[in-house]
């Protein structure tokens, strides 16, 4: 396959890869996970998540992160928002974009956000036209788009009206989440070609979970059909604590060696970013699931 497109690798690995760890992970081990990313080349990163820390313990620490991390480098930081308070926070945090969760299912949805699928709706409508006034980059997520632990299979038809619902806030970004791991790269195809379709001054961005071993299949199904933006985690870690057996982000360092091996340039050193994966094991005090850093990269250097 020939992919003569550019491709950026956001990192979540701060955020989404450490949310669902039960032992807290120290502030300053979070800062030099994102200076580790930033030397290896990484230049979108989701740094935290302004949510309730009662909720989400690990990321309790939203500010004192942002105030540790690496600024210049022309790196862009992304904090998760779900209401007005956490958007308040991240502003004065400083972060420069924000990715604001609209879930595909109303069970999940008021699992995950206590409100239902239509109030999500409303919610990003009135966060997307704040964070324009203040100059951020608007990433609109939804959510267990490719099926849901409480529903089930999600009508590929519902996530596209979705996606009609939530441009109609001008986001700069659209991104189709496959939070528990089901997707297949059929399936990913129809998602994201209707999305282009729908919202044409928007990025299609990606976020797959490896739970069931076709994330990275459906990241190429994605490029194919014209996502340009993907999201993975260092090591492999990662889960949402509302989402039963949601496990395994895609990680950033075998995504990026089988990009490179396609010829596709990312910019990001992916021996750098295993190095950090297997350091991030040893602050886990767990092996992570990435196979890069076990296997090493081809030919042998």
């Amino acid at each position: 396959m020939e992919v003569a497109v550019e491709v950026t690798v956001l990192e979540v690995a701060p955020r989404d890869g450490l949310q669902n760890e039960s032992e807290i992970v120290a502030t300053a081990d979070k800062i030099r996970l994102i200076e580790r990313s930033v030397a290896a080349g990484l230049r979108r990163i989701e740094a935290v998540s302004f949510v309730n820390p009662q909720r989400v313990p690990q990321m309790a620490d939203a500010e004192a992160v942002m105030a540790g991390v690496p600024r210049g480098h022309g790196v862009s930081y992304a904090g998760l928002v779900f209401n007005e308070r956490g958007l308040d926070r991240a502003l004065a945090c400083g972060v420069d974009e924000i990715n604001v969760v609209v879930v595909a299912t109303d069970t999940f949805s008021r699992r995950n956000q206590g409100c239902g699928t239509g109030e999500g709706i409303d919610r990003w409508h009135a966060l997307a036209d704040r964070a324009a006034a203040s100059g951020l980059l608007r990433t609109v997520t939804i959510a267990a788009a490719f099926g849901c632990p409480f529903e089930g299979e999600v009508p590929p038809q519902r996530v596209l009206d979705l996606v009609r619902r939530v441009a109609a806030a001008g986001p700069e970004e659209i991104a189709l989440a496959d939070t528990i791991g089901v997707g297949t790269p059929d399936r990913v195809r129809t998602l994201v070609t209707g999305a282009a379709a729908l919202a044409p001054e928007a990025v299609v961005r990606c976020h797959f979970h490896n739970t069931r071993n076709t994330g990275y299949a459906n990241a190429i199904a994605a490029l194919e059909a014209g996502a340009r933006v993907l999201d993975a985690s260092t090591g492999g870690v990662g889960g949402c604590p509302f989402a039963p057996a949601a496990t395994g982000n895609i990680a950033t360092e075998d995504l990026l060696y089988m990009l490179d091996r396609m010829g596709i340039e990312t910019g990001v050193r992916m021996d750098r970013v295993s190095e950090t994966g297997a350091w991030l094991g040893e602050v886990l005090g767990k092996p992570v699931p990435a196979l890069l850093g076990r296997a090493g990269g081809f030919p042998a250097a």
